[in-house]
């Protein structure tokens, strides 16, 4: 058979899931909030043995922004990390910030998140909506925070992510600086959970959960980044590749690795606005 046959009978295998995707993801949500309340009401186990898709039970990852982080966040400034889960990365960040408080929209990460992270003495976790206005004031007390998101914006709309950045600017003040990562995978929906090992035989069992529960994510990389990150509110001070890392699991037919983006951000100070107008 040539190749270019092969290629298209490849194709064409994928796309016979689809009604299969269409069916299980009926079921999730369209309230965001409640979406993810109930995804963390029922996942019954994290870490190495983990039900979450974005969970790969290490700290693998964090490793690599490890450099990153390191040039850009002031290290006596607390650490806020949006959308913490389960707390996971709020836990390894705590292993070199003063101070780190996880926030999640969903009441059910947080307990989980406090549950998992008990005995460690500067981590706190708060359940709040980070899309709301004025969510971001106060929340790392009175002084600048760095802002560390990782696999968020990718999973909201853009008048979501708009609204999310500029509490983020908010928290950051002069001294602080966004550190964000996201999933980029430029394929289509079909060819992103076919890229994670679904098939007609099988779709991994932390896949099919995400799928029944949750809205299908976006991709977000410099183009959805520039739509929401206004020049005269934010400075781009650093971006490139980043890979994503998914729950290991999946490896068996797909690859839990993604690629993905990452950027660091500077907010503009009301000052700073006036004299660039």
């Amino acid at each position: 058979m040539s190749s270019p046959l092969k290629h298209a009978r490849s194709a064409w295998r994928k796309y016979l899931i689809l009604p299969k995707l269409i069916r299980l993801s009926r079921s999730a949500p369209k309230d965001r909030t409640e979406a993810w309340n109930r995804y963390w009401a029922g996942i019954g186990s994290t870490g190495t043995s983990s039900e979450v898709l974005w969970d790969s039970g290490s700290d693998n990852e964090l490793r690599g922004y490890r450099d990153v982080l390191a040039r850009h966040f002031d290290p006596d400034l607390p650490v806020v990390d949006v959308g913490c889960g389960h707390g996971a990365f709020s836990r390894a960040l705590a292993a070199f910030s003063p101070q780190v408080i996880g926030v999640d929209v969903a009441d059910h990460a947080v307990a989980r998140a406090r549950s998992e992270s008990a005995g460690v003495d500067n981590l706190s976790f708060v359940a709040c909506d980070m899309t709301r206005p004025g969510a971001g004031a106060g929340l790392a007390g009175p002084t600048d925070a760095n802002v560390f998101i990782r696999g968020v914006l990718h999973v909201l709309d853009t008048a979501d992510q708009a609204a999310l950045m500029e509490n983020l600017r908010q928290l950051v003040g002069g001294r602080g600086r966004v550190f964000l990562a996201e999933t980029n995978f430029r394929g289509n929906p079909v060819e992103y959970v076919s890229h994670l090992g679904a098939s007609l035989r099988r779709i991994p069992a932390p896949l099919e959960l995400a799928i029944r529960k949750l809205p299908m994510p976006g991709h977000f990389g410099p183009d959805e980044l520039a739509a929401v990150m206004p020049t005269e509110r934010w400075t781009l001070v650093e971006d490139g590749a980043a890979t994503i890392e998914t729950n290991p699991l999946m490896d068996a037919d797909g690859d839990s690795r993604i690629p993905g983006y990452f950027a660091v951000l500077k907010g503009e100070t009301p000052a700073q606005e006036a004299l660039s107008a």
